[in-house]
């Protein structure tokens, strides 16, 4: 059984730890913004739910960085 599983993060192929949670990419790819919007598969992901969240092999999360303010 592999420790990893290829994951598509931000666009780009990732090897990540197997059974990884989204608050566990967080941490990992040192996404720090306050503001942060995480989608997991085309789906909005509450901040409530990233700790219960699993990604699997294959999956597609996108770290967006909205700019506020004018």
């Amino acid at each position: 059984m592999s420790t990893t599983v290829r994951i598509t993060v931000n666009g780009l192929p990732e090897d990540v730890p197997f059974f990884a949670t989204l608050a566990d990419l967080i941490d990992l790819f040192q996404e720090m913004d306050r503001d942060l919007i995480v989608e997991h598969n085309g789906r909005f992901v509450f901040p409530q739910g990233y700790a219960a969240t699993k990604v699997a092999d294959g999956d597609h999360v996108e770290f967006i960085h909205p700019n506020f303010g004018g």
